[in-house]
């Protein structure tokens, strides 16, 4: 497997605004975030979801999943960022600096 040498690898974000008015549009935003859960994403704020692999080839194969299951009159955008970038972003809770770092977790399967 090629590892980007540049970006010590890449997340993948995921955010989206989902309509929500009616029972039929719940139970899809409700499908469409499980999928994300499935294939290994974390939600990271409401509607944002990140997923971390170690080549930007493994987030171009989940795009596809995205793109098929995308929710009637949804809201999707798909971004890509290398690792090093994702780490130099500031977080704050309650307006006090988050000093945690975030380790991705890959799970390889053989």
């Amino acid at each position: 497997m090629k590892k980007d040498e540049e970006s010590g690898g890449m997340w993948c974000l995921v955010m989206f605004d989902l309509p929500v008015g009616t029972r039929q549009q719940r139970h899809e935003a409700v499908v469409f975030r499980n999928l994300l859960l499935d294939m290994g994403y974390t939600m990271v704020q409401f509607s944002v979801y990140a997923r971390y692999t170690p080549t930007q080839s493994g987030n171009r194969s989940t795009v596809k999943m995205i793109k098929e299951n995308l929710p009637s009159g949804g809201k999707v955008r798909v971004l890509h960022v290398s690792d090093h970038q994702w780490s130099r972003a500031l977080r704050y809770v309650s307006e006090e600096p988050e000093t945690d770092s975030e380790t991705p977790e890959v799970l390889t399967v053989f």
